[in-house]
């Protein structure tokens, strides 16, 4: 079965969607679109395939397609495929708004199409390699995300730009409804929120201290588990993780020893692996492994981060 795809939007990472297309067996890729002329017939050239300034002169030659143009874009365009009939991976956040991303999972089901969100993280090599090893009773969780400025990003704040990514994450691992919010940041070298750190308080007890930063010095994509027995170290960046355990042994008189385990990512490209999940998923039936009620929560606890940060009163 070879699935007709094609990239919408193909900008900084829209053309890397399109390579990753481009070089799949499963998948042909079909055209990119893009409003840009000298982006699109550049890529176009470069992959062999048609180029379009109007995604919907490919509406019913396609099959899937990933949306990769600018958020407040992803309903309109969302909405458009889901109703022809064609599989979405839509870039994270899944909309600007609830309500909207309500309507594209509706759309999705009753259309029986799949709807996955790009949240990327979840196919780090470090995620991967820890398998099933976080479990048990997660007590708190600390990340931090920091990147220097990009004028590119700044169509949205630091929250639904970076911080979603450990939201998504965070939330996948402790699997329990947020029970508070606390937030502050500050807007630096743009109009909207620069730098933020936010409090999530679950109803199981867990507490996620998560900060993100795109006016840093350096780059830095870390996040710390502490669990009743293990602490978990990952760097997304680097690609590895790091298990802690009480071993069986005594480190001082009373103190038991601590066994550590390194877990090496490896090489893994975690966009290819993003979109051969949206192609299984599509090949098999089955829910992808970031589903479009996924990329809602995600975006529910950022706008309420995001509410905070302006001043609003908490949902």
């Amino acid at each position: 079965m070879t699935i007709r795809c094609a990239v919408i939007g193909v900008g900084y990472l829209g053309k890397f969607h399109a390579q990753k297309y481009a070089a799949l067996e499963q998948a042909e890729l079909v055209a990119v679109a893009d409003p840009d002329p000298e982006a699109r017939h550049a890529l176009a050239a470069e992959l062999g395939c048609r180029a379009v300034a109007d995604y919907r002169e490919l509406l019913g030659d396609i099959d899937a397609c990933s949306i990769v143009a600018p958020t407040t874009l992803h309903h309109r365009i969302a909405s458009d495929c889901l109703e022809q009939g064609v599989h979405v991976l839509v870039e994270k956040p899944i909309t600007t708004t609830l309500d909207e991303a309500d309507e594209l999972i509706a759309l999705a089901r009753a259309n029986e199409r799949v709807l996955q969100v790009g949240h990327l993280e979840r196919f780090n090599a470090a995620v991967l390699a820890l398998g099933d090893r976080v479990r048990g009773e997660t007590l708190f969780i600390e990340s931090h995300r920091l990147a220097p400025f990009k004028p590119r990003a700044t169509d949205v704040n630091v929250v639904l730009d970076l911080m979603i990514h450990d939201i998504d994450i965070i939330l996948d691992f402790v699997k329990s409804e947020i029970s508070e919010i606390r937030a502050s940041g500050a807007s630096v070298l743009s109009d909207s929120i620069d730098i933020a750190n936010a409090r999530l308080e679950f109803a199981n007890g867990c507490v996620a201290n998560v900060t993100a930063s795109r006016v840093s010095q350096k780059s830095e994509r870390k996040m710390r588990l502490f669990q009743r027995d293990s602490y978990i170290g990952i760097d997304f960046q680097d690609k590895t993780a790091e298990l802690y355990r009480k071993g069986d042994g005594e480190m001082f008189p009373g103190v038991p020893a601590i066994d550590r385990e390194t877990l090496a990512g490896g090489d893994s490209d975690a966009l290819l692996d993003e979109i051969r999940e949206f192609l299984r998923a599509i090949e098999t039936g089955s829910a992808p492994a970031v589903s479009g009620e996924d990329g809602r929560r995600a975006l529910a606890a950022a706008m309420e981060i995001t509410r905070l940060l302006r001043g609003g009163p908490a949902l």
